[in-house]
Parts: C-alpha cells; structure tokens; sequence
C-alpha cells in the first residue's frame, strides 16, 4: 500500500488549490454503477491508514480497511451515499459517505457530518484478487437495522 501513503495530502492539497466547486457529487446509481464490480483503494485522511474494497454484486466487499481484512462487510447504495455494514445484526456497525469526484480522486464524505474521511481511486474490477482470498459471508440487506439506527443517514 505504499503508493497511497502521500495521497491524503496531495488530495488535500488539490481540493483546497482548486477549490470545493471543482468536485462533483456523484448521486446513489452513479456510486452503484462505479463501485460495483471495481475496488476502491484509498487513504484514511486523519490516519493515511490503507484501504482497499472489491465490490461483489451482490452487496459483499472483499479486501481490508486499515490493513485488517475483511471478514463480513457488506455495502448498498442509497439515493445519495454508499454505506458499509460490518458485522451480525446483533452488533453491526454502519457507516455512510457521499461520494465527490475531481478528475480521478474521490473524495469520501462522512454523512451526515460532511467531514472528509478519505480520499481513494478506482480499480478496474479486482486486481488484488480479494475475491479469492475471503469472501464466504453473505450480505443481509438490513442495513437499516443496525442497532441504534431508526433510519438510514439523514440529511
């Protein structure tokens, strides 16, 4: 993950020289239709810890965040964000960003806060092979019934 560790402040650095207009926001369908199929590599902005995401079809996502594999995570799209689910519905864990995108940086929103939480690119399909490594979970689609969440992020 080497090539991603001065990424977050080159994407920093780009968005505050060119300003918050030159990224756009991508809606839900333009997530799907980009995430779907493709890995997500990236930086943690507070961190500049790794990540790397093959998104399946069928809501899994294979690879690791923080350089901790991927053992149960899922991901859906709403109208206007992507959100990731980790664990059993007894303890799951959910989080949702909006997406921005500047030439080929993406910019990752925490929602509803709008706090920037990394910055990643685009793989074409599956380069790492996640898929292959551990991807035997299967995805619920009760993302909204993660404890403590009545409703999906609010605006």
């Amino acid at each position: 993950m080497r090539p991603w560790a001065g990424i977050a402040a080159l994407g920093l650095g780009l968005l505050a020289t060119t300003g918050a207009s030159a990224a756009e926001r991508l809606n839900g369908e333009q997530i799907r239709r980009l995430f779907e199929g493709n890995t997500v590599s990236g930086v943690y902005t507070g961190s500049s810890l790794p990540f790397s995401e093959y998104h399946h079809a069928d809501g899994r996502a294979s690879g690791h965040n923080r350089s901790v594999p991927n053992k149960d995570a899922c991901w859906t799209t709403t109208a206007d964000a992507v959100c990731y689910y980790y664990g059993p519905h007894e303890t799951r864990r959910t989080y949702c960003f909006t997406i921005e995108v500047s030439g080929d940086l993406y910019v990752i929103r925490n929602r509803p806060s709008g706090r920037i939480n990394g910055l990643a690119r685009i793989e074409k399909g599956d380069p790492h092979d996640y898929a292959k490594k551990q991807s035997d979970w299967v995805c619920d689609g009760l993302i909204s019934q993660a404890p403590g969440r009545s409703r999906l992020a609010r605006r």
